[in-house]
């Protein structure tokens, strides 16, 4: 299954310029500590695993590691994010004669947004288990919330600091999140899903957090 490039950097013209060699490398050595250290948590388990095990498995300095990461559960970051900055990404792209629930939908469903990768899935389903991972998990969804606010509130003509604005912001996220986590579980005995089956475990969230509270 394809990983998600990194997104383009936006400008502040709301337009996008190509990352440069040094950050496409940089995003790449990141992958790969993301990679390395879910498979030695899943090998071993996360309180046995070191920073010094991940850095040796991904062939640079332990220096280098700490360079990039704060701290070993911090290292799977990369992989946490990659859903959420391609939402947010085709976020920018949404048309305004379509609905949010269609156009992420149809995103998931056309490739657009990342493929159920299996070791996204084995780290999302250890989050509950981990506390520092869920830490890790809960954190990047909570970064990804201003840049939600702000494109929300693009869309509606609004303000970031509307509380309505505020509000389906944090619908939507939490919407993703659970739709992350419910997709890892059902799917924890299936050797491959494929990119329909995601979409619609995105839509029956999105659709869920459409009909409001049910009292």
């Amino acid at each position: 299954m394809r990983d998600a490039a990194p997104a383009d950097r936006a400008t502040t013209a709301g337009a996008t310029t190509r990352p440069s060699l040094g950050e496409r490398r940089r995003d790449a050595l990141r992958l790969d500590i993301a990679r390395e250290a879910v498979r030695l948590f899943i090998s071993q388990g996360v309180t046995g695993t070191t920073g010094d095990q991940i850095a040796e498995a991904v062939g640079v300095s332990t220096r280098t590691l700490w360079r990039h990461f704060p701290t070993k559960e911090s290292c799977v970051r990369p992989l946490l994010t990659a859903g959420l900055d391609a939402a947010t990404d085709q976020l920018r792209h949404w048309p305004p004669d379509t609905g949010l629930l269609d156009f992420l939908t149809h995103s998931c469903r056309h490739g657009r947004l990342p493929s159920a990768d299996p070791a996204v899935l084995d780290l999302i389903r250890m989050t509950p288990t981990e506390p520092a991972l869920r830490a890790v998990w809960l954190q990047a969804h909570d970064d990804a919330l201003p840049v939600l606010t702000e494109l929300l509130a693009k869309r509606s003509g609004g303000s970031a600091d509307d509380l309505r604005v505020k509000v389906h912001a944090a619908t939507v996220n939490g919407a993703l999140r659970a739709a992350a986590e419910d997709f890892a579980v059902r799917f924890a005995d299936k050797a491959e899903a494929s990119e329909e089956d995601l979409a619609a475990s995105l839509h029956a969230a999105l659709h869920a957090a459409s009909e409001g509270l049910p009292y």
